[in-house]
């Protein structure tokens, strides 16, 4: 039996998507030499646990591959371990305290209010407001245009656009990849190079410019160090909130039980934002490389292997959340793990979190009539690690 999943061309990778739940928690795959973690208590051991489960995977790839990602890696706050981890994260962790970020609210509702201005009796969702909202956001606090907004893009969805699967038996295909996904970076890092070269000689009030005069254990940090991690606060800034949004309006679309009860209780509005996080997880995987031998899910995985944590799968095993394959903004209990945890808990969650609240709240407030279009179905990103609407037509007037 077809599902939505099916329906949507939503990338056939995506099992948990079509109510499949596997029988073992961590299996390895001999056809791609990755193991493959599905569980929700083991991929919160892994996350919990960086010492044994590494961050740094680049050291496990086939050298052609690895050879696409060096110029990249120096600075990367997803690809690195304690203590260096900690000591990047805490040059920005400061620009998203829970008061920092709560004070930029009158901004994001300001910014969301200016871009559903421009829209008249239908909308694309991801074009008119879960795209520009949080990069526009995230480029004033970087310091970099906000109207460069369709470069990122351009740029960020050619990362994206690529429907194959990660394998370490085949370098070929892998590098081939990799090189596509690595041009566009570098585009991208090149912007960057030039605005943070641009804060050299004029520093302003922003966090390029903070991370181009920060200091760690009195040594100011590289060109790479800093364009790098602007790289990632960018890139991971907008598409996780971009993918919130959409994913939301979607499931509540679908789920019209769920719509009705939010429109009648706006405090159930987080409650939709966080049971979208664990049915729709914007980004289904991460990686970690095993630095021991270790016990988990019943096998025994040696050292120098690398997991793939399927976050997605991982917030759909019913050992943990009970009807799991059920959209429920009214859960009790949802310790889903989109995010993360432990030392690499999305640095922007909170901000992604109240972009959304305040993005959907102002929808709920403005289009009551809000539905999808059933002639012009929505569509996802092809990734088989990302669950994200691209484009999700909505209608806004009264039903004929």
């Amino acid at each position: 039996m077809a599902t939505a999943a099916d329906t949507w061309g939503i990338n056939e990778a995506q099992f948990w998507l079509r109510g499949d739940h596997p029988e073992q928690p961590v299996k390895f795959d001999p056809a791609t030499g990755l193991w493959n973690v599905y569980g929700y208590p083991e991929a919160h051991q892994i996350l919990s646990d960086p010492k044994t489960f590494s961050s740094d995977t680049q050291r496990l790839l086939p050298e052609k591959v690895a050879k696409n990602f060096e110029a990249f890696s120096e600075g990367n706050l997803v690809n690195m371990d304690p203590p260096e981890h900690g000591h990047l994260r805490k040059l920005v962790s400061h620009a998203f305290t829970p008061k920092v970020v709560a004070d930029l609210e009158p901004r994001i509702a300001e910014l969301a209010g200016e871009l559903l201005d421009g829209v008249g009796d239908r909308m694309e969702m991801v074009t008119d407001l879960a795209y520009p909202l949080p990069v526009i956001v995230i480029a004033e606090l970087l310091g970099v245009p906000a109207s460069d907004r369709g470069l990122f893009r351009e740029w960020v969805d050619a990362m994206l656009n690529n429907n194959v699967q990660f394998t370490l038996t085949d370098t070929d295909e892998m590098e081939k990849q990799t090189a596509v996904a690595v041009e566009q970076v570098g585009k991208l890092t090149e912007y960057l190079r030039e605005h943070a070269a641009e804060r050299r000689r004029k520093p302003r009030e922003d966090l390029l410019t903070k991370l181009v005069e920060a200091e760690v254990e009195g040594s100011r940090l590289s060109e790479n160090q800093v364009v790098n991690f602007a790289n990632v606060l960018l890139i991971a800034g907008h598409i996780t909130t971009t993918a919130l949004l959409g994913n939301t309006v979607l499931c509540l679309d679908t789920n019209p039980e769920q719509y009705a009860k939010v429109r009648a209780d706006r405090s159930l509005v987080p409650a939709a934002i966080e049971e979208s996080l664990r049915y729709f997880s914007p980004f289904a995987l991460v990686s970690r490389a095993t630095t021991e031998e270790v016990e988990l899910g019943g096998q025994t995985v040696p050292a120098d292997q690398l997991m793939m944590l399927w976050l997605a799968a991982a917030n759909r095993d019913p050992r943990q959340f009970t009807d799991p394959d059920t959209y429920d903004v009214t859960r009790p209990a949802n310790p889903q793990i989109a995010f993360g945890r432990g030392i690499h808990f999305c640095l922007g969650a909170p901000l992604a979190r109240l972009e959304g609240r305040v993005a959907l709240n102002l929808l709920l407030d403005r289009f009551p009539h809000l539905r999808s279009d059933p002639d012009d179905g929505p569509t996802f990103v092809p990734s088989p690690s990302m669950t994200a609407v691209r484009r999700l037509p909505l209608l806004l007037t009264p039903r004929a």
